[in-house]
């Protein structure tokens, strides 16, 4: 059963007209990503990926991620989308944070702005913001969008929203 669509405030966009199949476009928000007082990312040439009730996901450029934080975590899993997909782990000094990243090497064509950048999860880290605003992680754990005010819902993840 579809939800029914938040109401649009003054400024929002509403995850229900993202399009289905998924698209990715640039943006120009500022993307930070903090850790036990570490930058793991900052940039403001992200690629934001938009699909039907989720909040964007932002894809990161490889230089624009902290040197040295990036381990390849193994295994993957595949996006009838963007194809197969590679994970990272974060590594801070003597903490890691297991499979919160994830890449496409290889990417479908009409996902190949996406190569080698890398998408997080926003749940593990101390901080990830857009443009100043701390984000608040998309629900159910494997998705990886990031929730601002701008965004009007409901947002896939929550009980209940298997079926959307």
């Amino acid at each position: 059963m579809r939800p029914r669509p938040d109401q649009i405030g003054p400024g929002q966009e509403s995850v229900w007209k993202y399009p289905r199949p998924a698209v990715a476009e640039s943006t120009d928000a500022r993307i930070v990503i903090q850790h036990r007082g570490a930058i793991v990312a900052d940039t403001i040439r992200a690629i934001r990926t938009l699909e039907t009730s989720h909040p964007p996901s932002y894809y990161i450029p490889p230089d624009d991620i902290s040197g040295g934080v990036l381990r390849c975590a193994g295994g993957g899993s595949f996006c009838e989308w963007k194809g197969s997909a590679t994970y990272w782990d974060v590594v801070i000094g003597d903490v890691t944070l297991p499979r919160v990243g994830w890449s496409y090497s290889s990417p479908t064509p009409s996902f190949v702005s996406l190569r080698d950048h890398v998408a997080f999860y926003a749940a593990p880290f101390d901080r990830c913001t857009v443009d100043g605003e701390v984000v608040t992680p998309q629900s159910g754990g494997f998705y990886g969008g990031w929730i601002t005010a701008n965004l009007a819902g409901p947002f896939k993840g929550v009980p209940g929203s298997m079926g959307w």
